[in-house]
């Protein structure tokens, strides 16, 4: 387990932020997730869903919350094994019981930056690198983890405005997440526009 990377207290901020919202809206609500609207959350998957041709691949979905994703996925590409992770159990339970009968779907509970995480094909995030950590180099170690974690291809998406400072949630310089991201490939592409201040990249092995 990577242990420097896991702080107890932003782990605890970050759950009793997502116990507050499953209070408020209802398990299972795009709301608990912290998405204000699900349209949000739809560009932010198509976006993700542009990395490649998925048919026939591994992925993994650190951070996968209700695994909403998985249902997006299936649709637009065949025979898929989705591996969902979530560290929130309230969330993976609402998961579970949504795709328990689907034998391609693997749901467990841990932290994705867990050494013991599976290595599968694609490794997707969304939303799962936007909290504020006390350690101010924790998305580059995370982005750099989750790389490796990869056969063919990272995405993830992170937030670039429209976060108050007061909350969980940070907001980065697309350029500066770009350039990090270019000393792990020779092959990374940003994608913007696609939803307000909300930025995606992708980084490719080989």
């Amino acid at each position: 387990m990577n242990k420097e990377l896991i702080n107890l207290s932003d782990t605890a901020r970050i759950y009793r932020y997502h116990k507050t919202l499953i209070d408020r809206y209802g398990a299972g609500t795009t709301r608990a997730l912290g998405w204000p609207k699900i349209e949000g959350q739809s560009a932010r998957f198509e976006t993700l869903s542009q990395i490649g041709d998925l048919s026939g691949h591994s992925v993994l979905d650190a951070g996968c919350g209700h695994a909403d994703l998985y249902p997006f996925l299936k649709k637009r590409f065949s025979s898929l094994t989705y591996h969902g992770c979530e560290q929130i159990p309230e969330m993976l339970h609402v998961a579970t019981q949504r795709y328990k009968r689907e034998t391609n779907v693997v749901l467990f509970q841990g932290d994705f930056l867990d050494s013991a995480m599976p290595v599968t094909d694609f490794v997707l995030a969304s939303g799962s690198l936007t909290y504020r950590h006390s350690d101010d180099k924790f998305v580059y170690d995370a982005i750099k983890i989750l790389f490796t974690n990869c056969r063919i291809a990272l995405g993830f998406n992170l937030l670039s405005g429209g976060v108050e400072a007061s909350t969980l949630l940070r907001a980065y310089a697309p350029d500066d997440i770009l350039n990090f991201c270019r000393t792990l490939s020779t092959t990374v592409q940003l994608q913007v526009g696609y939803w307000p201040d909300d930025f995606t990249i992708f980084v490719y092995k080989g």
